[in-house]
């Protein structure tokens, strides 16, 4: 076509122009189909109220990495969410082997694991540049990752190709402007099916590691939306079901699981920030922890990247090989 408008002599500008929405349109429409998780109101519920049946308790804790500030650099091109879902006896024990450890290599517990402070050996981790010491902590911290019984959740925004998709265009009103908020939505969708999927009745509490006084009340909002309105994907009475009203939150200070939540949002940010292809920090451990139901595919893997058109081999390659892992 753009040929035979040279030969004619025609201002291509116009062409031009309606062939690169047609473009993005179709990534669009790729992105929605690939990204859906079926039927909003697929899942199945016994009673009415949560709080009355004799549900599992499930502990989920997120943490951030990375700015959720729309603009991308070099340095900050996505914004990550991490979580990790355990029982409260896991979480506790969580705690006391954490403390052993902060024992054994600080002489006492009042240390907060971070990253990437930790991998880097710096400040606190550093242990005056002893190579040594700083490989033991290392195994210590991995095995002490390993050993806990955890399901893994995140969600990471690529600001760039939302923005260039999605919110320049006003493309999708379903989706949150505030990639915060839309990171949210897309970590909690996956983390309702694991509950309500569960053979043994799962009923979610969410706690956050605070961001400050005026954040954590915005994040508190969002996650009222979606218990009252729910998605396009998933219904509010799925996510009613599924997950206790009212998020908490807790600032980081010794021994804690948003500290797990911590490591594995660094990880999933690198990863994402190299275009999925590397395996950054503790990512083969975490990898083996995520949440997969089934094929893994359309809500049903803990992890998702957005938008991922450009990159969903990449980002499939991973899926299989997680689903893999999770079935052997």
């Amino acid at each position: 076509m753009e040929v035979l408008l040279r030969r004619a002599e025609f201002d291509l500008s116009t062409c031009q122009h309606l062939m690169r929405e047609v473009q993005q349109e179709g990534k669009r429409q790729l992105q929605k189909a690939q990204g859906r998780i079926r039927s909003r109101r697929r899942y199945k519920f016994k009673g009415s109220h949560p709080l009355l049946e004799e549900r599992v308790e499930s502990l989920l804790f997120i943490d951030e990495s990375g700015h959720s500030a729309p603009k991308s650099t070099p340095e900050q091109p996505a914004f990550a969410l991490g979580a990790v879902a355990l029982s409260e006896d896991e979480a506790e024990r969580y705690v006391t082997k954490a403390d052993a450890i902060k024992r054994s290599f600080f002489g006492h517990e009042d240390v907060t694991f971070h990253e990437p402070q930790m991998r880097r050996h710096e400040q606190l981790f550093n242990f005056g540049g002893d190579a040594v010491r700083q490989a033991e902590f290392a195994r210590a911290v991995d095995e002490l990752v390993i050993d806990t019984d955890l399901v893994v959740f995140g969600a990471a925004i690529r600001k760039d190709a939302f923005a260039r998709d999605f919110a320049d265009t006003g493309a999708d009103a379903y989706l949150p402007a505030n990639l915060y908020s839309l990171a949210i939505t897309m970590l909690l969708e996956r983390y309702v099916d694991y509950l309500l999927s569960s053979p043994a009745r799962k009923l979610g509490t969410v706690t956050f590691e605070s961001q400050g006084a005026r954040e954590d009340a915005e994040h508190q909002a969002q996650f009222a939306r979606l218990l009252l309105e729910g998605t396009q994907w998933v219904s509010e009475s799925a996510f009613r079901q599924a997950i206790r009203p009212g998020a908490r939150f807790v600032t980081k200070a010794g021994s804690h699981p948003t500290e797990l939540a911590d490591m594995f949002a660094r990880d999933l940010f690198e990863w994402v920030r190299s275009g999925c292809v590397t395996s950054p920090g503790r990512w083969g451990i975490f990898a083996d922890k995520m949440y997969s139901r089934g094929d893994g595919q359309r809500g049903k893997f803990g992890v998702k990247v957005f938008p991922d058109s450009d990159i969903r081999e990449a980002v499939n390659a991973h899926r299989a090989q997680s689903v893999g892992s999770s079935l052997s």
